[in-house]
């Protein structure tokens, strides 16, 4: 673990970073921040608002910003948005300051886990969530291997076996 003590969530959406780091954070006595709520708290609208008013390209620009100010606490477990990775400054900025966990999970799940979610908007589109989650996979699946120092399976075992896989290889 690096200096900062730092712990980073990454992964699709649907894998229980927010879940996850939530308990994770209670365990260990630690800070839990979710990336995606600070954006909305500092912008007062929710991320589709911002979505449907910037564009998909306005988020990611507050992300990066928001990314590279929160890596820089010390002590906290932070749950990235699940493009975070896309960009090269935040990968950069998670794998340097703190251990990366790609909680990953099978398209079964994350479907189940997604659908009745309407807070998704690269969901929220004619196309089925099944191809778009197969698409998000496939594009995003190796940029969170790269980045992680560890990857945690969350499809198929509890939040508590997830959170003591994470301890376990702190």
């Amino acid at each position: 673990m690096t200096s900062q003590n730092n712990i980073f969530l990454i992964g699709l959406m649907g894998t229980g970073k927010t879940t996850v780091g939530r308990q994770l954070a209670r365990k260990l006595k630690m800070e839990f921040i979710d990336s995606d709520k600070v954006i909305e708290e500092r912008t007062g609208a929710d991320i589709p608002l911002i979505f449907e008013k910037e564009g998909e390209a306005g988020f990611r620009k507050r992300e990066v910003s928001i990314i590279d100010e929160l890596t820089q606490k010390k002590n906290i477990i932070l749950a990235t948005g699940g493009g975070a990775i896309l960009n090269a400054e935040n990968r950069s900025h998670l794998v340097s300051r703190g251990t990366v966990f790609y909680l990953k999970s099978n398209l079964k799940t994350l479907l189940a886990r997604t659908s009745k979610n309407k807070n998704r908007p690269l969901l929220n589109t004619d196309e089925p969530a099944e191809d778009i989650l197969k698409r998000l996979l496939a594009e995003r699946g190796p940029l969170y291997e790269a980045a992680a120092d560890h990857t945690i399976e969350s499809a198929n075992n509890s939040i508590h076996s997830v959170i003591h896989a994470i301890i376990k290889s702190l």
